[in-house]
């Protein structure tokens, strides 16, 4: 996931220290220097910092997806090669770039010229912002950094080639990404294979402990408090959203303390109606939906989901202004155990008002053999393309508007995707999209099932989400002497007991950000995203009265919260849209609604969905045009690109790869 906006520069990572800082020796970057103009000074600027961007986007794809030397992107291009060690030092390279006290000094040198035009001021002042973000005050914390960087490489390096499964009864040990050990948790009947797969998970966290992980945690915390935070977190949250940790958990213990007795509740009556064991962290889920999602596994088959996530973005209005996009989501073995969204082009406006198009790198991990796999793959893709088409839509006259990392708010960011992936729960998503082989709907029968197994359980959700802010907290707070292996075993077993009332399904240790500095105390974003898609929701249907396939959403999201990009906080950006300030209202709102009665609303949902002609039978259906061209690639190899016809045809090559390559049970 994108790591992610900003108040003045003041208030951000580096703030009032930034104006005296110094940087290590060779870290300054002689490349802008005295610009005759503030426009010469702002496209070299840009300039520079697409090519560093590139670089190190580059090797980020190579590596997570573990690429072959020569392999060429979208755009016909490759780097000499693909390597940790290459991409330490691109991403070196980068932040030098971003944390050069002297482009810092001339931005403000030209803000204060009065004859600026206004795009020119709003470039300087958000220069200002994000230069301010990565400068720092000393040489130690510099150091630190590095070395926090160079263990975090050999970590993930570590971690991604990890012999990762479950010791399956009758079976032995079997090989089996963190997704797949999820995914047999949540569907499969025998108990002793999803305790196995818990254990599985579990497993990761000795493995990471073991492999560096502490001394990433040591060396974060001392970088942050040499620069004078409280500790890493306080910093990381101070650069992403602007406000500091004090004020981050006083909005989240609001929705701590506001769910809590909910919380309770909900494991009383998961246990009273499934039995004690349902609170097992291996049976919870499956005791929640696995019939229901074991039944429901026909109505999302995988090899149609791309179809579907085009054709009900498209509906939305929904549009990538000439953009490319690379989708790698098959499961494979030294694939990274995460899905994510980048940029290695951004989008902007350059000066002669020509406007550069987005690329984008796009991955998941499905089994398409798996149970639930599609269902999956859909929730994946409609998250994931949510960020997408947030990025490829920004317009602003610098890259430096478009790209995912401070100062653009995790929470701004996750707003986007969140709002789109959720809706796919909806029933009139379902009734529309969540078609068999055959292209029968989904029966109502199975939604309401669904809602009743689950609706009561949403809390579960809000619980799991903000448990790992809270560990997080916990972990960068404990004095150096105690971050040991079992001290942090132990705080992980804590903050579950704490926050979700008992193991997690989804152990801490297990959580993939929790290791990358992108998107380490990077959580809460998802936290103050949810908050604000449930406002949004709440807003779009008491203003259109429904959100699937609703054509006012696209244009309404691109002007509102796409368009902007970092230029605008995330709280005034809900706040234009929605007409209120973001609160926990709608959220605790939608999770207290009693059953019965969302059972009556999605029912008329449901009814008017079937009601329409099924996705590629109505009229205007024999095109989507979502303006991008797509190539799906399965590691080094490409399996389809729009390019050579459409994105429906695209869409048919791969259906038929992924026949071929996982053939169906007859």
């Amino acid at each position: 996931k994108p790591s992610l906006f900003g108040l003045p520069s003041m208030l951000r990572g580096g703030g009032a220290l930034a104006l005296k800082s110094t940087l290590a020796a060779g870290a300054k970057d002689d490349s802008v220097s005295c610009a005759n103009s503030a426009q010469a000074f702002i496209d070299q600027v840009n300039a520079g910092y697409e090519t560093v961007h590139r670089k190190f986007e580059e090797q980020f794809w190579g590596t997570k997806m573990a690429l072959s030397k020569g392999t060429k992107l979208a755009d016909g291009t490759a780097p000499e090669d693909y390597s940790v060690s290459a991409l330490t030092e691109t991403k070196k390279a980068m932040e030098a770039f971003l944390a050069d006290e002297q482009k810092l000094a001339e931005a403000r040198k030209w803000l204060e010229d009065p004859s600026g035009t206004e795009d020119q001021k709003k470039t300087l002042k958000m220069f200002i912002r994000t230069f301010g973000c990565y400068i720092m005050e000393s040489a130690e914390a510099k150091a630190l950094r590095e070395e926090a960087m160079k263990i975090e490489g050999s970590l993930e390096s570590s971690r991604n080639t990890m012999k990762l499964g479950a010791d399956l009864p009758d079976k032995g040990f079997t090989e089996m990404s963190s997704v797949q050990l999820a995914t047999k948790m949540r569907t499969e009947a025998d108990e002793g294979v999803r305790k196995a797969c818990y254990n599985g998970l579990k497993s990761i966290g000795g493995f990471v402990v073991e492999n560096g992980f502490l001394e990433v945690v040591k060396a974060r915390n001392q970088m942050a408090k040499a620069l004078g935070y409280e500790d890493y977190y306080d910093y990381k949250v101070t650069q992403a959203e602007g406000f500091n940790k004090k004020r981050l958990f006083e909005i989240l213990d609001t929705l701590e303390v506001g769910t809590r007795d909910l919380n309770m509740e909900a494991r009383s009556l998961l246990a009273k109606e499934k039995g004690a064991s349902a609170l097992e962290p291996w049976n919870r889920g499956y005791m929640m939906a696995g019939d229901v999602a074991r039944a429901l596994d026909p109505y999302f088959p995988f090899e149609k989901s791309v179809e579907m996530w085009g054709r009900s973005f498209a509906s939305l209005g929904i549009t990538y202004k000439e953009s490319t996009m690379d989708l790698d989501l098959l499961d494979r073995k030294g694939k990274y155990s995460n899905g994510f969204c980048h940029w290695p082009q951004p989008a902007w406006k350059k000066p002669d008002g020509t406007w550069q198009p987005a690329m984008t790198h796009f991955t998941s991990l499905a089994d398409p053999s798996a149970v639930g796999s599609g269902h999956n793959a859909l929730t994946t893709l409609m998250h994931e393309a949510g960020h997408a088409a947030h990025f490829a839509n920004i317009q602003q006259p610098s890259p430096l508007f478009a790209q995912e990392r401070a100062p653009t708010s995790v929470a701004y960011a996750e707003t986007q995707s969140m709002f789109l992936e959720s809706l796919v729960g909806d029933a009139a998503w379902r009734g529309k999209y969540a078609r068999d082989r055959d292209g029968k709907p989904v029966p109502w029968e199975l939604v309401e099932q669904e809602i009743k197994s689950t609706h009561p359980y949403k809390v579960f959700g809000l619980r799991a989400m903000i448990c790992v802010p809270y560990f997080e907290k916990a972990l960068y707070e404990l004095p150096e002497s105690e971050v040991t292996a079992e001290r942090v075993a132990q705080l992980a077993d804590e903050v579950e007991l704490k926050i979700q009332g008992g193991p997690s399904p989804r152990p801490l240790l297990s959580v993939p950000h929790l290791l990358a500095d992108e998107a380490s105390c990077y959580y809460h974003g998802y936290v103050l995203a949810e908050m604000a898609v449930q406002q949004t929701r709440e807003y779009f249907l008491k203003k259109d009265g429904y959100l699937t396939d609703n054509p006012a959403i696209g244009p309404a999201l691109e002007k509102a919260y796409w368009e902007p990009g970092n230029s605008e906080m995330f709280l005034d950006l809900v706040q234009s849209l929605t007409g209120k300030a973001l609160t926990g209202d709608a959220w605790v709102s939608a999770l207290k609604k009693p059953v019965a009665d969302k059972l009556v609303s999605e029912k008329v949902d449901y009814d008017a969905a079937v009601q329409k002609p099924a996705p590629g039978k109505g009229e205007g259906d024999s095109s989507v045009d979502l303006q991008m061209r797509v190539r799906f690639v399965d590691g080094d190899e490409v399996i389809a690109d729009s390019k050579s016809g459409t994105f429906l045809s695209a869409c048919d090559t791969f259906e038929k790869y992924v026949a071929n390559r996982f053939p169906r049970a007859k």
